[in-house]
């Protein structure tokens, strides 16, 4: 079986005999799988009305547990956006009814940030959503060999997340 990738990769081996355009068979196949996931998952969010960015703080939030609340800098950490992007998020997460604000109890200055229980049956529903999709993505590779490729993934991907 043969893809575009391999058709990029000819051409530039035959155009530029002088490189090793190796990389490119691996790399420009995660970049046009990483585009496949985006376009997924954001048609599975829309279908929850959600952006992208709304599903990664709420599900911030689920994944704490009980009583599904968090700092506004834990959730900062979390999402890796800065603390003036998660405060705009936060105003209108909370907006729209899907978080709310606390008062922190070890501090009178400081917030919590809590998923309300629409917010809690949003995530979760659009959680649902998101992984029927993921197993479609990866309907075409045997099960035998979802392992090895979390393994190999995770060993790209530890540099950048250490």
């Amino acid at each position: 079986m043969t893809d575009e990738v391999d058709r990029i990769v000819e051409s530039w081996r035959r155009e530029r005999p002088d490189l090793d355009v190796a990389p490119l068979a691996v790399l420009s196949r995660v970049s046009r799988l990483a585009r496949h996931l985006d376009l997924a998952r954001r048609g599975a969010f829309a279908r929850h009305e959600l952006e992208l960015w709304e599903f990664d703080v709420l599900s911030s939030l689920r994944r704490a547990g009980e009583p599904y609340q968090l700092s506004p800098g834990t959730l900062v950490t979390q999402t890796l956006v800065t603390s003036g992007t998660m405060t705009n998020r936060i105003d209108r997460l909370a907006a729209r009814g899907l978080v709310e604000r606390l008062p922190a109890p070890s501090d009178r200055r400081g917030v919590l940030v809590r998923l309300t229980p629409t917010g809690r049956t949003r995530v979760d529903s659009a959680l649902e959503d998101l992984l029927r999709v993921e197993r479609t993505l990866l309907a075409g590779l045997p099960e035998a060999d979802h392992d090895t490729l979390v393994d190999l993934l995770r060993v790209l991907v530890a540099p950048f997340d250490g």
